[in-house]
């Protein structure tokens, strides 16, 4: 995949992500910044960080519990390490962070 068209999917999906999180009901507030980057805080004061890496062509996010690495597959953001989705850990870290049970759905 080209490093434009690469750019383009990842934004779309942070997009989506950022929809997801804020249709979750949680308080979280959360930054975009430039690069590609969501910056995540919870009530609790834990933080997360969602971002596209172009040179990998991968969807990272660094939480509390590590990081993951996310690569597009068949229109799907699957982790390289356990073949996980990336909405189905995404929910399970928001979840273990907020302390609250939650279910994010790309809109």
């Amino acid at each position: 995949m080209q490093e434009s068209a690469f750019n383009a999917a990842a934004e779309a999906e942070l997009d989506r992500i950022e929809g997801a999180l804020e249709r979750c009901g949680l308080d979280i507030d959360i930054e975009r910044k430039d690069g590609g980057v969501l910056e995540l805080e919870f009530e609790n004061g834990s933080k997360m960080v969602i971002n596209r890496h172009a040179v990998a062509r991968e969807i990272w996010v660094a939480a509390k519990s590590g990081g993951f690495h996310f690569g597009r597959e068949g229109g799907r953001w699957i982790a390289g390490r356990d073949g996980a989705e990336l909405y189905q850990t995404l929910s399970r870290l928001v979840s273990e962070q907020s302390g609250v049970s939650t279910v994010l759905e790309p809109d």
